[in-house]
């Protein structure tokens, strides 16, 4: 009778250990958490740099200009078009990337333009609907100052998420 008992006891403990597994393996499903927050950074000159102010607006020449800017600096892009696909620099001077800073004690500006600066901007994403781009970026530009003692400046690792495109018909009334 005391063997009885035993084996029921056990076999409890085996109900109560398989029944405290599965409800630990059922509760620890994958929790994924997406975030939606618009982005502008890169590596300047390997350096974390992160934008506060973003935006992209086209001019009246139908050119499309990607800005943000962090304190003084500054990191410009000049498209022909936005279009799912890559824009290569130093190529021409419809496609450049132009990195400002504009403080009075470091002021300097570096671009990219026809036959001057590499690297390239690639718009991965054109949400037409929410009217924003998503992409990567990476360029080589050099100091339009010929005297300045720097020359070069490297931006990698460039990534813009859900960066909106100003438009300029809607009416702001104060």
């Amino acid at each position: 009778m005391q063997k009885t008992a035993s084996n029921s006891i056990l076999n409890m403990k085996k109900y109560f250990c398989f029944l405290s597994i599965l409800v630990l393996l059922v509760s620890c499903t994958a929790d994924t958490t997406t975030f939606n927050n618009t982005a502008f950074q890169a590596l300047k000159d390997n350096d974390f740099w992160r934008a506060e102010v973003y935006g992209v607006r086209k001019e009246t020449n139908g050119v499309f200009i990607v800005e943000a800017s962090l304190g003084y600096e500054q990191i410009n892009f000049q498209l022909p078009e936005l279009s799912e696909k890559t824009f290569i620099l130093g190529v021409n001077d419809d496609t450049k990337a132009i990195y400002k800073n504009t403080s009075e004690e470091q002021e300097s500006e570096f671009d990219t333009g026809a036959g001057r600066g590499n690297g390239e901007i690639t718009i991965t994403e054109y949400n037409k609907e929410e009217n924003t781009i998503s992409g990567t970026f990476r360029f080589t530009a050099f100091n339009i100052a010929a005297d300045a003692v720097k020359q070069e400046m490297r931006i990698t690792e460039g990534v813009f998420y859900k960066i909106p495109l100003e438009t300029r018909n809607e009416i702001s009334v104060n």
